[in-house]
């Protein structure tokens, strides 16, 4: 799959920086990919369904319930430069009444397929003797906990511990790994809240609104860049100070 050419590019060591953003299809993974894309990154898009963006180049059919799937990107992981871990599903309920399915399905989905792909793409890259770039998107529920959301944040706290492993374990290699924390977003999940939620939630963040793509967009860009050469084993959370 062709990376499709923007100018001006980003560039690392006189290459274009190539980034692979999984769950791109849709949401916050599709306004990410669009925003680095016409940053001047070469991005691809992966997602279960497909999807027609003319920003950036697109594979479809990698599910992350079905990990051999990823098969799919093992001949494009050698030239990714960065890796954006974006994919996430939730389901609402209080954990007593929760079936073991949707319990197994949040944490597979957004924790361990995540290890799996993310491991795929470290291999390939020490192989390569090429080091890379890895920001997770989070959540703020991870931090915090939310009545409902018990695997869903059991999972994203599992993505910031991961971060930070991850920071130890592959910085002596030269990779950077960060994960970014997204408060309740405008897009995508917090759709399902009601009114009343919105409200309170609104009330409780101090910059008086709910977070949007372009707030997260820009963080994102950031820890991928060489501007955050330094940076990294960091949860950097964007939530207009609800967690404050």
């Amino acid at each position: 799959m062709p990376f499709p050419s923007h100018r001006p590019a980003r560039r690392r060591a006189g290459a274009e920086v190539k980034v692979l953003v999984t769950g791109a299809s849709k949401g916050l993974g599709l306004a990410m990919a669009s925003h680095l894309a016409h940053s001047g990154y070469e991005v691809l898009g992966c997602a279960r369904e497909g999807a027609q963006p003319h920003a950036f180049a697109h594979v479809s059919g990698v599910d992350y319930a079905r990990p051999a799937t990823f098969e799919r990107l093992d001949p494009l992981l050698p030239e990714i430069d960065a890796l954006v871990n974006n994919v996430g599903i939730a389901f609402d309920g209080l954990l007593a009444t929760q079936s073991e399915d949707a319990i197994a399905s949040v944490i597979n989905v957004n924790l361990t397929s995540t290890l799996l792909l993310t491991k795929r793409y470290v291999r390939m890259r020490l192989a390569a003797k090429r080091p890379g770039v890895i920001v997770n998107i989070s959540s703020i529920i991870g931090l915090r906990g939310y009545a409902g959301l018990a695997a869903y944040s059991a999972s994203k706290a599992g993505l910031d511990g991961m971060t930070r492993a991850l920071a130890r374990e592959l910085g002596p290699k030269g990779f950077r790994v960060n994960s970014v924390l997204p408060g309740y977003l405008e897009t995508g999940m917090s759709k399902s809240l009601s009114m009343e939620q919105r409200e309170q939630i609104i009330r409780r963040t101090p910059l008086g609104r709910l977070a949007t793509a372009d707030d997260v967009s820009p963080v994102v860009e950031f820890l991928l860049s060489d501007r955050s050469r330094f940076v990294t084993g960091q949860s950097i959370v964007v939530d207009g100070g609800i967690t404050v």
